[in-house]
């Protein structure tokens, strides 16, 4: 299953009141595991950026001067999504600010797709405990040791690893891959996205724990799905491959024989 990974960084915490995206990072996963593809781009706000949120990203006014507008992006974001559910941690921060973007350009966000709210997910998941990314990557034992400041590609590749361990761990993933080979279903790997124009040090924005702000839209929901329980048809090849990337991740006790 294709899905993908979502986080922006914006000049400030308003989109009704001006604030504007800086920068978008989007992450592709199949069945869970990160394919490789992204798109990531910073983006001109037309506006200054408040030193209190350059503090935050890292991004300022003469260091985005030269990068495009939203609407030079805007259709290869949504031809980078296709038709995948998108996982955003604190969902109604980012759509906000992506549907006033569209707004601008007198189009609409499309509300066909399908919105995953992670926050939502480690809320329901681990209730009264503290649910920001930070939090879930101390949780899981993800390493997010650059995270010095937020950044947008950097925290949607944080997200695809939290996310993991939200839906059950690398076992999900396995089982995803199983129901795919079952079903016949081939991921598509043709999609290609922008290369980034520059890379400063990483920033940081949307995943922090506001209250839900007048800005969110009616539209996003979270949707956690059960593993599949169907027999494996998966050949050797294929789960040796998909054991041989979670060995990668930090969190490997999964592995080790019972």
């Amino acid at each position: 299953m294709r899905e993908i990974m979502l986080d922006t960084e914006t000049t400030g915490l308003s989109a009704k009141g001006g604030d504007r995206i800086v920068e978008i990072g989007c992450l592709e996963v199949i069945n869970l595991v990160p394919s490789g593809a992204h798109f990531h781009t910073y983006l001109n706000p037309k506006r200054d950026v408040p030193i209190s949120a350059s503090n935050v990203h890292g991004l300022t006014a003469d260091f985005l001067a030269d990068k495009p507008l939203f609407a030079d992006i805007a259709d290869a974001l949504l031809e980078f999504i296709g038709d995948a559910p998108v996982v955003i941690h604190n969902a109604p921060f980012d759509i906000g600010f992506l549907s006033a973007e569209f707004a601008a350009l007198k189009r609409a966000w499309p509300e066909s797709i399908e919105i995953i709210d992670s926050l939502v997910m480690a809320r329901k998941k681990f209730p009264g405990a503290p649910a920001s990314l930070d939090a879930l990557c101390k949780r899981f034992r993800v390493d997010n040791s650059e995270r010095d400041k937020h950044g947008a590609l950097l925290d949607a590749t944080l997200l695809a690893e939290v996310y993991l361990h939200l839906r059950g761990g690398p076992q999900a993933s396995l089982a995803d891959l199983e129901e795919d080979s079952n079903s016949g279903a081939k991921p598509d790997k043709n999609k290609k996205a922008p290369e980034p124009k520059q890379e400063p040090k990483q920033g940081q924005g949307s995943e922090q724990e506001p209250e839900q702000s007048q800005d969110t839209p009616k539209n996003t929901k979270a949707r956690p799905r059960a593993a599949s329980e169907k027999t494996s048809r998966l050949s050797a090849e294929d789960k040796a491959a998909h054991l041989a990337y979670m060995k990668t991740l930090k969190d490997s006790a999964w592995l080790k024989e019972s």
